[in-house]
Formats: structure tokens, sequence, C-alpha cells
């Protein structure tokens, strides 16, 4: 861990993210690609020591409300939260100013800012997302070694439900030839359903590498699938995007069940949903149910 001050935190569209690097260990994780000019390792996290002081004044001289977003390339919930608490701190300014939240994480920790959430979404409104990956949770513990099962995400979104809080699962990435089953796939919109979730954003059965990650991901495919590696350089070379071979009867499965069930999974209008902070007279109706 290192400390850096930075000049600002919140980009155009009302994202911020509070940490640089993560300690999840997702095999397949996007973030180290070398596009992202991280100067430093991926595991030794950079704090933006002046965040939360910046994430006020920004707030404070912002006359049109809107919803703030953060998780989308540095999980807000990794194991460091537990002891700076900066995202609470940051939670505890947005809730104050009236402001919307759209948060993203992979990690159960987020329960414990249950309270600041709740009052956000009283207040405005708050948006949890959760990424799943794997139905199956010996895999997941391969893919994702250092973060809450999925198991353990699904308790924690039927809590955002009970809590009233809308919650949108990203499912992704799939992993050709590891994870893009139509077992997995049904397993984690049974999930998705009984957690009554808002939406479901998915890119395609796939995934994609760079240089960067491209390297990680191999070195594990090595270590935990031995010979794997090989099958993808055949099959996709250097491509940016691996689509599974399976995409189109996966992506058939995951259309048919959000239309019967009523669950958003269009991308455009889930990131519309993510950025609409609500109008007046819907926050007062909300107030009053």
């Amino acid at each position: 861990m290192h400390y850096k001050e930075v000049k600002g935190i919140l980009s155009a569209d009302g994202g911020m993210n509070l940490y640089r690097g993560c300690t999840h260990g997702c095999i397949y994780c996007d973030a180290r690609s070398k596009c992202y000019r991280m100067e430093h390792d991926f595991e030794d996290i950079e704090v933006k020591s002046n965040a939360v002081v910046l994430l006020e004044r920004a707030l404070r001289g912002k006359r049109r409300k809107c919803m703030i977003g953060t998780g989308a390339m540095s999980d807000p919930y990794i194991h460091l939260e537990e002891k700076l608490q900066n995202t609470r701190k940051c939670l505890e300014i947005i809730n104050r100013y009236g402001f919307g939240l759209s948060i993203q994480t992979k990690s159960t920790r987020i329960l414990r800012d249950l309270d600041l959430l709740k009052s956000i979404n009283e207040k405005s409104k708050c948006v949890v997302q959760m990424t799943m990956t794997t139905y199956d949770e010996d895999l997941c513990r391969v893919l994702e070694p250092n973060v809450s099962s999925t198991k353990e995400r699904f308790e924690a979104l039927k809590i955002f439900r009970d809590s009233g809080i809308p919650t949108i699962v990203w499912l992704s990435p799939i992993l050709p030839f590891i994870n893009d089953t139509e077992e997995n796939i049904k397993g984690i919109l049974s999930y998705c359903i009984e957690a009554e979730v808002r939406g479901i954003m998915c890119f395609g059965m796939g995934m994609t590498l760079r240089e960067g990650n491209r390297e990680y991901f191999y070195k594990k495919l090595d270590e935990h699938f031995p010979g794997m590696k090989y099958r993808y350089i055949r099959r996709y070379g250097n491509s940016y995007e691996l689509a599974s071979d399976n995409n189109i009867e996966l992506m058939r499965l995951l259309a048919d069940e959000c239309r019967k069930h009523n669950i958003m999974s269009g991308r455009d209008r889930i990131f519309r949903y993510l950025h609409e902070f609500p109008k007046e007279e819907e926050m007062q109706m909300s107030f009053f149910d």
C-alpha cells in the first residue's frame, strides 16, 4: 500500500475510484492491462490520500444532484477498506449532500455500510451492482480466490432486496472452455431470479484480453488448467475480444429468462438506469411510500 495525493476525484459523469489496484486476485481482471498506465504493482494498492476531502468539496459545489458511481475500475471494498474506511467516509458525504449512488463490488464487505446505502436510497437512489461469474463454488475459488464466493454474493443480494435497494448483476466474464456452459448460466440466473435483481448486465458470453492481463491470465491457466493456455492461443491468437463458441445459445437463454421474469437486460437501458437521478417528485413519492 502507498498513498498518493490527486488533483481530482470525480469524472465528468460522476465516476470515482478511491483506490488503484486490487487484492481480490481475479485471474481475468482487465484492470491489470498496461493501457491503464499503472506505475506500481497491481497488488500494491494506491490509496488516494485526499479523496474524501476532494469529494466533499466537489459535491458541496455542485448545483445539480446526480448519481455518483464507484467500482468500475477498482473495487471499493478491497481488503484495505476494512481498516481505512475511505469508501464509508465517501458514502457519508454522498448521503449528507443528497446525491445518488451506483456502487459496484464483488465483496460482501459492502454489507457493513447497509445503513448508509438504505439512507441514500430513501433520500434519492442507490443501486448496488455485483459481479457473478460462476455458479460453481470450487471454480469460483480458482477464478476469484480472495473475494466473497458467488453464494455469499447471492445472500447479499437478498439482503439488499429485503432492504428495498435495487441491484444489478454483471454476468461477466464468461471464460471460454471454462464456465461458458448452460449449467453455469442457468445457475447464476436462478440466483438473480430469486434475489429479484433489477437487471443483468452482459456484454456477450466471453471475455477480453490485452497486454498486461493476458500474461497474468495465461500464467494462472498454467497453474490451474494445464494445457488450456494453448487452446486459447490456437483459438483466439492475440485477439482482444474472445467470444465463447456458445455465445448465441447462452445469450438466447439469458434473454428468454430476463423476459420471463421482467429483468432488464439491454446494456443501454441498464446504463441509463444507473445514471438517471430521480426527479424531485419521484423522490417525494418514495419518501411517503
